[in-house]
Parts: C-alpha cells; structure tokens; sequence
C-alpha cells in the first residue's frame, strides 16, 4: 500500500498546533507516561530489537548502537522522567523591554511546530526525540534506519498507547516507513516540517544537507582527538585516554585521535598499557610507532596513513599522532577535526587556555574524557544530537534548542510617524 506522506506531514502539522497550547503539565505527564509505557513494552521491544540484531552483520560497528537491553531501556525511560522533570522552555521570557514611546517589547520561547528526525540504527534516539518534542510542544516526524524498523515500530506502540492515554493527537509522534523514499520526502515537506535534524554518519549527514529543501541542523559525526602536552600528567592522561576510546566506541564521543608532543613519546607505552586491555589497534605515525614496538602487542599495531586521521572508527581502533608544540597540534586538529569534541591533557593552565581558545569544537576539554559529550551528563535529560554547526544551536541540544522565539509587543494605541 502506498503512503500518503501528504496526509501524514498535515496531521504532523495539526498536532504540532494543537501541542503548542497545552499546558506544559499536560506535556510533562505524557511523556511520563511513556516512560512507563516502555517498561510495560519491555518483553515486545527487546523482541523486537534482536530481530533486528540477527539481521545485522555482528561485526558491523552499528550493531552496539542497534542493541537493546533491559539495563539500557530502563536508561532510557529514566532518561525520559529526567526531561518532563526539568522546567518547561516554552512561553520563556528571553528579554524584555520597553520602547521610548511607551510599547513593551518581549522576546519569548516558542515551538518549532514540526520536527523531522532521520536517523541509522538508533532505536534509543526514537524515545529521546519524543520525549524532548513532546516537552517543547513540538510534533515529530521521524525516519528511522532500516536496521533498526522491528525495534523503532515497538517502540512507537509504546508512545501511541501514552499518547492515546494522555488524550492527544497519535499524529504528534509519527514513525515514516523505513524506505529510502521516505527520506526525500521529509526532505521536501516544505511548509509542514519546520526543520530536519540528522543524526548518523558523515554520508547521511552530507546526503541530508545537500538534498534537503527544509532548514536542516546538522549534528555532527565524531572526528575526536585528545592532546597530551608536554605538562601532561601521566596517570590522568591514562585514565582519559583509555576512559574516552573504549567507554563505548560506537559512540560519536568516543576518541579517535590522540595527538602527543614529541617529548612524551617516552611515555606512550604507559599512556596506551590500559588501551591493549581492550585489545585497540594502534595506527602510530613512525615515532609513535618506534616508541611502542616491544612495548604494546605487536598485533595491534599499524602504520598510520592520512586516512586513519580523518577516519571516526567507531570501533576498538586509534590513530596516534606526534608533533612538536601546541600550535602543531592545534593545526592537526584544525585540519582533521569535525568539530564535535576536543580534548587537552595538561598541567599548564596557559597551555589549556589556549588550547580552548583556539580549537574549533563545540565541546573543549581540558583534563577531561571527551565521553561526557552527552545531554544526559550536561544536565539536560536527554539530546536531539550533538549540533556541530554555529547557527541556531550548537552541542548537546536539548530542551532550548527544539525551541524558537517571537516577539510580542503590547501598547496602547501607538502610532509610528516617522
């Protein structure tokens, strides 16, 4: 049977209107209500989801993303209750002020409207993109990965039930076939979509901006580095290293790159011990590379090419680069960086000043694990993606940035004469 996208991105837009003028009790409440709907869902969800694992290559990098469990969908549904306990954005006064002939001025927050989503074999992103819409008052349209179709139809049982039970339009949250077609038609709902937010790879990320006729916001993929400068300490930089590369390496946080001054190449060995744990495979530039023979296994250790320092691995995999001062490092990162998360390791604070001066990333680190790139852990209950761009909204974005504003201006009969 064919899909009627038309009739679908209408009612989106009928739904995001009606969304707009509920309390933001009632928003709260709903998204509370599902997720206890996820839990009740839970046997259907994971059934569905190893479904979808079998049909996946196991050694496919996406297959960590794709996976559910029950510790993971209970993370999930706490991170739901986490956004409907935080305060609502919408009707949110950002400025004030009073014009010289009397009217007042207001600047306030207010839905999108329509929020298209796209997607890979994200199931968890299905929960978190409803509930941060539906707290914001905004619909959603979402395109999920084909890998992920069996797990992303459970779960949208689950939402229709909380929205049913909550009395507000099933046409708030809706789940577009897993086709390709589907794709260009988000993609083109102009005038029902009020923006597309793509979260994947680099390919779907460029396919989406460059076929795309609604405004799109990108989030990014994760290009990552670390920095070991010559003020690094040792055991921190252990911790940090190893802590961001093998936390979860499906991840878009998850290290890519560790750069490090050539006067503590003595000290790599020590730096990546914790790595070969994880059995990560080393790709070391030739001084990298003479530092660690005899010193980590010789199996996991490769010479680097150029593109390994462009390459986000997601996977147990690392480039290692070295360079003579902070100013080198900065131009290798500027060259490589997708400009997602970076990180120092160092003891001087005017080489960490200048390092989150100069880099170009939406999350700088400084003696930190570039793992805490995460609306969770920034507070904000849960995140639409990780935005690499500089318009509109930029990081974790959370609760604010699915929001837009107005001015309301109010007088008493003002006139302009001039």
């Amino acid at each position: 049977m064919e899909t009627n996208y038309r009739s679908l991105f209408e009612a989106a837009r009928k739904a995001g209107a009606a969304l707009g003028n509920l309390p933001a009790e009632r928003l709260s409440d709903a998204v509370r209500s599902a997720a206890d709907m996820l839990r009740s869902h839970m046997p259907e969800i994971l059934a569905a989801n190893a479904e979808d694992l079998a049909a996946m290559d196991p050694a496919s990098p996406l297959c960590d993303r794709l996976r559910l469990t029950p510790e993971r969908l209970e993370a999930i549904a706490a991170d739901m209750e986490a956004v409907a306990a935080l305060p609502s954005p919408q009707g949110e006064t950002l400025d004030a002020w009073t014009h010289p002939n009397g009217m007042t001025i207001r600047k306030v927050r207010v839905p999108f409207g329509v929020v298209g989503m796209i997607c890979e074999a994200r199931p968890n992103v299905t929960a978190d993109i409803f509930s941060l819409c539906m707290k914001t008052g905004n619909a959603c349209v979402l395109k999920g990965g084909s890998d992920a179709r069996r797990s992303n139809e459970a779960i949208a049982r689950a939402l229709h039930e909380a929205l049913r039970r909550a009395e507000i339009d099933r046409a708030a949250f809706t789940l577009l076939p897993s086709d390709h077609a589907a794709v260009g038609e988000l993609l083109n709902a102009v005038g029902y979509v009020d923006v597309v937010i793509p979260r994947g790879g680099a390919g779907l990320i460029r396919f989406v901006r460059e076929h795309a006729r609604v405004p799109v916001i990108e989030t990014g993929a994760g290009i990552v580095h670390t920095y070991f400068d010559a003020a690094g300490d040792v055991e921190k930089g252990r911790r940090v290293i190893c802590n961001a590369k093998t936390r979860r390496v499906s991840v878009c946080n998850a290290l890519d790159c560790l750069v490090i001054h050539r006067d503590r190449l003595g000290d790599l060995p020590a730096l990546c011990a914790p790595l070969a744990e994880h059995h990560v495979t080393l790709y070391a530039d030739r001084e990298a590379l003479a530092a660690l023979t005899d010193h980590y296994p010789a199996e996991l250790l490769r010479p680097a090419t150029d593109d390994d320092y462009g390459t986000e691995f997601l996977d147990y995999k690392m480039a290692i680069r070295s360079v003579s001062s902070l100013d080198e490092a900065l131009a290798h990162i500027a060259r490589y960086s997708s400009r997602h998360s970076e990180a120092i390791i160092t003891e001087d604070p005017l080489a960490a000043e200048r390092f989150t001066r100069r880099v170009d990333a939406a999350c700088v680190y400084v003696n930190v694990s570039t793992a805490f790139t995460d609306g969770g852990q920034f507070g904000f209950g849960a995140e639409v993606g990780i935005s690499t761009q500089k318009l509109h909204a930029r990081g974790p974005m959370g609760l604010p940035e699915l929001t837009t504003y107005k001015y309301i201006v109010t007088g008493d009969g003002q006139i302009r004469t001039s």
